[in-house]
């Protein structure tokens, strides 16, 4: 044995020797270490999606969305209290519950503010995924999401309670599927896709996508860039006051989060909408072109803020619940978004990786954790449906238990009563824009802060201005 070991360090050492001096002599233009500042200077996800784009002349589809963190939620913080307000005791309970649809004939109540975003079955998870999904949220008493597809049996089964998307493809759209579901969310645009079409392709659409889907034989699956009976603002205001008469469940809107948001939120007020649902640039998808997640729409952050805003302004708070999706991967994310005005979130990424967790080993080195999960996955097959279910609601418990802890802090006793002003941010502009109190001044400084700021910023401004001007000739 030590024979072998000193053979093995010695053929090691004279590997990593001669590529040491192989790196040092040759011509950097030759040279190996050429890929460390070609990888810097690109990045290593550009530079693998470079290559792909080349082997394969089509749009890459990137699966979870975009890697790029757009929301500075690490900015913001909770302000705790002691003697300005007591701390909640530990012995009073912390409530977590949420009502979708108050006006609704059949309100839709959640016991936790956290539901399982769409993902849809065939287009992106598998049958096992969904129903895993379905048994977690029922066993927290909270909403699983269709996603954009037919009406999945053994996932309604699965879920007390079900939202189904009217979606662009029109799997979900005829009255004997949405009259069976507990929300109707009508669904123009997702975050890691804004409202760009999509399609799955026939090979990749089996007998049973086929069947929820209600395809022929060799036909692809369409999602169109907008649901083909809506073509006008008046079209839509008839569509969700007929979906609410006939149903009587909540009737909701989700977009892509926009720089148009006020616009869009008006028309939905106008429609008499019952939630709507905003999905960040951050949002994840089962498979999209990395610059409609990278470069398209608006950071979750930004949107919930800029929403909750909108609908004070149009006293909708209350009457039109606010939910908020995209790239919320932490309880302190998902709570920051409650105190920002929404009335719940949703979690796709993070809810798919709680899921599969241990079951991981199942696939890995060989294949991405997703390969159990995906209707394409290779290892779909193995997913345990239990054991993911279980860790999902363990997952969901820790969450919300979290939550309550900073609840208790802050002295409330419900989550639904944190607001902005249980929130401080370190960053001015932040708080110039969202009105969260800056944090390196006292509250009653903070208007005196910003006037002196602008004032020096704006004697700079004309000091710069006067250096750099052109006399006129």
């Amino acid at each position: 044995m030590k024979l072998i070991e000193r053979w093995i360090r010695s053929v090691i050492n004279e590997t990593v020797d001669e590529a040491i001096t192989r790196v040092i002599r040759d011509q950097y233009i030759e040279n190996l270490f050429e890929m460390v500042p070609v990888t810097k200077k690109v990045g290593l996800t550009n530079l693998m999606e470079i290559t792909m784009r080349a082997n394969q002349g089509t749009p890459v589809s990137r699966p979870l969305g975009s890697p790029v963190h757009l929301s500075p939620w690490e900015k913001i913080l909770f302000n705790p209290v002691h003697l300005f307000r007591f701390p909640t005791p530990e012995n009073v309970g912390i409530s977590t519950s949420v009502t979708i649809g108050r006006r609704a004939r059949k309100p839709m109540t959640l016991s936790i503010p956290i539901m399982i975003a769409a993902m849809s079955f065939g287009g992106a998870l598998s049958k096992k995924t969904k129903v895993a999904l379905a048994k977690a949220a029922t066993a927290v008493g909270t909403a699983t999401n269709s996603g954009e597809a037919g009406l999945l049996k053994e996932e309604r089964e699965a879920a007390s309670l079900f939202i189904g998307q009217y979606n662009r493809g029109g799997w979900m759209n005829q009255p004997d599927k949405y009259k069976l579901l507990d929300a109707i969310e009508i669904q123009l645009g997702q975050g890691a896709q804004g409202s760009s079409p999509q399609r799955t392709a026939a090979h990749n659409i089996g007998e049973d996508f086929r069947e929820v889907f209600g395809l022929r034989e060799g036909e692809d699956a369409w999602i169109h860039s907008r649901l083909p009976e809506v073509n006008s603002k008046e079209e839509f205001i008839r569509l969700v006051r007929r979906l609410r008469d006939e149903t009587g469940v909540p009737v909701g809107l989700k977009i892509a989060a926009t720089h148009h948001l006020e616009r869009e939120l008006q028309i939905a007020l106008e429609a008499g909408v019952d939630f709507i649902t905003v999905d960040g640039a951050e949002g994840g998808t089962h498979g999209g072109a990395p610059i409609l997640q990278d470069d398209v729409g608006l950071p979750t952050f930004f949107a919930v803020t800029r929403a909750s805003e909108f609908l004070a302004r149009k006293r909708a708070v209350g009457d039109v619940n606010l939910i908020v999706t995209g790239g919320l991967v932490t309880p302190g994310q998902m709570l920051k978004a409650l105190a920002l005005g929404a009335d719940a979130v949703y979690i796709g990424t993070a809810a798919l990786m709680a899921l599969v967790s241990e079951q991981m080993v199942k696939a890995t080195p060989f294949e991405p954790p997703t390969s159990l999960l995906v209707y394409t996955g290779k290892m779909t097959d193995r997913l345990d449906v239990d054991q993911g279910a279980m860790n999902l609601v363990r997952y969901l418990n820790a969450c919300v238990r979290e939550m309550e802890l900073v609840a208790i802090s802050l002295g409330k006793t419900a989550l639904a009563d944190l607001t902005k002003s249980d929130l401080c941010t370190i960053d001015p502009f932040i708080a110039k824009a969202t009105g969260i109190q800056l944090g390196y001044v006292a509250p009653e400084n903070q208007d005196r802060f910003f006037e002196e700021t602008q004032m020096v910023f704006g004697d700079f401004q004309l000091q710069v201005n006067e250096q750099t001007s052109i006399p006129l000739q």
